[in-house]
């Protein structure tokens, strides 16, 4: 391709003279039952894709006897919190609890993982 396509490619596409696509015929509604279908296409493509193993070892290190303590701490500041914000004094929140609870859970399922990636 040369300068002068180029250049033509260029006036072309700037100009206001082109094509007017505003007055491009009227699509018929047949297309719209076409996205249902690429829909259950989707959904279909979403199942072929592999899971990841890290989330589900990760819930099975919650529910430990390993994380068992952070874990305890993490449902008690939830049920406190809870019951504080539902009589309007909630004052804190659980997220040093759920950070300690999901820092144990990483810790645990790291070399699971690793075993399984290798």
């Amino acid at each position: 391709m040369g300068i002068w396509d180029t250049f033509t490619d260029l006036v072309e596409a700037a100009k206001p003279w082109a094509t007017v696509e505003a007055e491009a015929p009227a699509e018929e509604p047949q297309e719209e039952e076409q996205p249902e279908e690429e829909e259950e296409e989707e959904e279909e493509e979403d199942d072929d894709e592999p899971k990841d193993p890290k989330e589900q070892l990760e819930e099975e290190c919650k529910n430990s006897k390993q994380c068992a303590p952070a874990k305890h701490h993490f449902d008690e500041c939830v049920e406190r919190v809870t019951n504080a914000s539902d009589d309007g004094e909630a004052k804190e929140d659980c997220v040093e609890e759920f950070f300690h609870l999901a820092h144990c859970a990483s810790q645990c399922a790291a070399p699971k993982l690793w075993s399984i990636l290798k």
